[in-house]
């Protein structure tokens, strides 16, 4: 029985792993997450794992569960918010102490999420903060593989594509920035399980920049999660200035706000993420984007599951 540990196992890649390994033999799962409702969410939909509640950015008990384990994949995160705090403890000191606990116990092999923003032109906490953890990373002697996909979607998607399918279900007028003609290279969270798993089983080591394999203007990839799920919302295209203001003003009335002024700034950036033969790489098969739309929308098993901000 081989011993999996997952931290940040209650959020989007976390939940979607967690849903693709349960099924595989011989495989014992640990979920690790801070998150009280999502964590509780996961042991309701998973039942047969065991699942953790704890913080991983402050020295506890958590760290025992290490103790025989096949495989850490390192998943924890702060991608949105306001406070710096926040950033560098999540994705910063959690690793460091991920990091000691798997020396400690002699963890074989590592996996670690990190994110296509390290390359990007977009300077904010998010991205500072990746760019300090692929550093420690890059420093630990245990044999392990860093993968940088880009912007994820999938079952559970509480931030992104899953965020603004939600909110064009209970809006009269759907608001696009500006001209909506920006590139963006969606990765499907279905996808990235399938080459951790492949991680996992060769012990695959070295960076790997794992992008969406199909660009699509921004505009129309709304206009196709509108037509998927059917929604009543009149997609309007707002100026971006504009756009900007109404952010920041709804900042001020949510202290954790699913979608910020830098997450816009770098929404709208013009930047094409490199595309590696990933599915040759790792033994894959990718996803056709409109497929894995359908999949995310419309999945009688998870795709209602709505996970907590």
């Amino acid at each position: 029985m081989r011993r999996i540990v997952i931290t940040g196992a209650a959020g989007l890649v976390g939940q979607n792993l967690v849903a693709r390994l349960k099924t595989v033999p011989n495989m014992s799962i640990i979920g690790i997450d801070k998150h009280p409702a999502n964590t509780a969410l996961l042991r309701k939909i998973h039942p047969e794992i065991e699942v953790v509640e704890a913080d991983l950015a402050i020295p506890g008990d958590w760290a025992a569960h290490f103790a025989g384990a096949d495989a850490v994949v390192v998943n924890q995160a702060q991608i949105g918010g306001l406070f710096r705090e926040e950033f560098i403890a999540n994705n910063v000191t959690a690793t460091e102490l991920i990091l000691a606990a798997a020396d400690l116990h002699k963890v074989p092999y590592l996996v670690q999420m990190s994110s296509s923003v390290v390359n990007s032109k977009a300077n904010d906490l998010y991205v500072e903060t990746k760019r300090l953890q692929e550093e420690i990373f890059n420093t630990c002697s245990i044999p392990h593989v860093i993968l940088r996909p880009t912007l994820m979607f999938g079952w559970f998607d509480r931030k992104h594509l899953g965020w603004l399918r939600r909110f064009m279900t209970r809006t009269p007028i759907f608001p696009v920035p500006g001209n909506g003609r920006y590139f963006r290279q969606p990765l499907y969270a279905g996808d990235i399980v399938s080459i951790i798993s492949a991680c996992i089983e060769q012990r695959i080591t070295g960076t790997y920049d794992i992008s969406g394999l199909e660009r699509i203007e921004y505009g129309a990839l709304i206009g196709i999660i509108h037509d998927i799920v059917g929604a009543r919302a009149r997609i309007q295209k707002i100026p971006y200035r504009v756009f900007w203001a109404l952010l920041w003003i709804y900042a001020w009335f949510d202290r954790n706000p699913p979608f910020t002024t830098k997450q816009l700034e770098a929404l709208v950036i013009p930047e094409i993420f490199p595309v590696i033969d990933w599915p040759g790489i790792f033994n894959v098969q990718a996803t056709p984007l409109i497929t894995a739309l359908r999949e995310t929308f419309l999945d009688p098993r998870y795709s209602e599951i709505t996970l907590s901000f």
